[in-house]
C-alpha cells in the first residue's frame, strides 16, 4: 500500500513541477541553500529535465561568486576623499 501512495505522490509532485515556474527569489534562495527542503527538491527535479533552468541556476551561482569577489574590493582613498569634498561643498552652497 505504501508503494501506491508513494507512486501517487511522485506523480502528483511531477505535475506540480511541470506547472511550477520558479521565481528569481526562489532560485536565489536555492543557490544560497536558504529554501525549504520541498522547494530544493522541486528545483533539483526540474533541473533534471530543464536545460534553461540549469543554465539560469548556473548563471546565478557565477554571479554570486563574482559579487563575493567585489565585496572584498574597496574604493581608492582618493575616490572617497573626492566624494567627501563634493558633499562638503554641496552643503556650503545650501
Amino acid at each position: 500500500m505504501s508503494h501506491l501512495i508513494e507512486a501517487i505522490f511522485v506523480s502528483f509532485f511531477d505535475v506540480i513541477i511541470i506547472m511550477l515556474r520558479f521565481s528569481q527569489e526562489q532560485l536565489i534562495q536555492y543557490v544560497y541553500s536558504e529554501c525549504s527542503p520541498i522547494l530544493k527538491l522541486a528545483i533539483e527535479k526540474a533541473m533534471l529535465e530543464d536545460i534553461a533552468l540549469q543554465k539560469e541556476v548556473k548563471a546565478l551561482k557565477r554571479t554570486i561568486k563574482q559579487l563575493a569577489k567585489l565585496e572584498k574590493l574597496s574604493p581608492k582613498k582618493s575616490s572617497i576623499d573626492a566624494i567627501i569634498k563634493y558633499a562638503e561643498e554641496s552643503q556650503k552652497k545650501k
